[in-house]
């Protein structure tokens, strides 16, 4: 039975993702800043659950780097340890108001790439010294390459995406997997603002399924849904004489 601990529980995809692991008789500790909906989906869970089944929580702001050991070590005495960690917080940022504040371009950095990469450190730091373990992180396509449509948003899920390529490389050799989801669109409470239409957008459902199957395989980095592997192909591809007129 896998223990599993889940920063931004809340989100849409990692409440789908928790209550898949459930099912399959995992234990699991979610991590959100929203205290009445932290419970709610507990609440959900435990019924869900099978009697040797831990549900465990914890309320915080993941942008308190300071508090990540500590919200490390609450999951692991609630679940008797931890086999795996999916870090599932961030925000998706107004690219023009960042654009007018250096202040907030740098919030939405530290929220989407600093503290990620804290909580990435952290498990890491834990998994190492045991020899196993696997650490999943969504990061985005957005990170793949800037467009000026959200370029704050895709250089934090690009510097995720590049840490965690050196992450893996780190402890290839140690026995934990580190895991790097890349999906596309999403229909999200994050996304309530985008017009949501075509073949292109996923359900939080499908990206969920798509990271207990990544896990379970232990990949290193999958495109979700597929098929944005090689769209990204194809835009990493276009010389940056026509890209940057594009308008993307």
């Amino acid at each position: 039975m896998k223990r599993i601990v889940i920063f931004g529980g809340t989100s849409a995809i990692a409440e789908c993702a928790a209550r898949l692991w459930v099912a399959r008789g995992c234990s699991v500790f979610l991590v959100g800043r929203n205290a009445e909906k932290v419970e709610a989906i507990c609440d959900d869970l435990r019924v869900r659950a099978g009697p040797s089944q831990k549900i465990g929580s914890a309320v915080a702001d993941l942008n308190d780097h300071e508090k990540h050991a500590a919200l490390v070590k609450s999951a692991e005495d609630e679940l008797g340890g931890l086999d795996v960690a999916l870090i599932a917080h961030g925000s998706l940022p107004n690219q023009t108001e960042c654009e007018k504040s250096v202040a907030q371009t740098l919030a939405e950095i530290n929220t989407n790439a600093l503290s990620v990469l804290s909580l990435l450190t952290v498990m890491a730091n834990y998994f190492e010294p045991r020899g196993n373990g696997a650490i999943v992180a969504i990061s985005s396509v957005a990170g793949d390459r800037g467009r000026k449509s959200n370029y704050v948003y895709g250089a934090a899920k690009g510097l995720v995406t590049l840490f965690m390529q050196g992450l893996r490389n780190r402890l290839a050799a140690k026995g934990v997997v580190v895991v790097t989801i890349k999906p596309g669109f999403v229909d999200t409470p994050m996304t309530k603002d985008f017009e949501k239409k075509g073949f292109l957008w996923a359900k939080p459902e499908t990206i969920a399924a798509g990271i207990v199957q990544a896990e379970e395989r232990r990949s290193d980095v999958v495109y979700l849904p597929w098929f944005w592997r090689y769209i990204m192909l194809i835009i990493r591809h276009i010389p940056e004489r026509i890209f940057k007129r594009l308008s993307l």
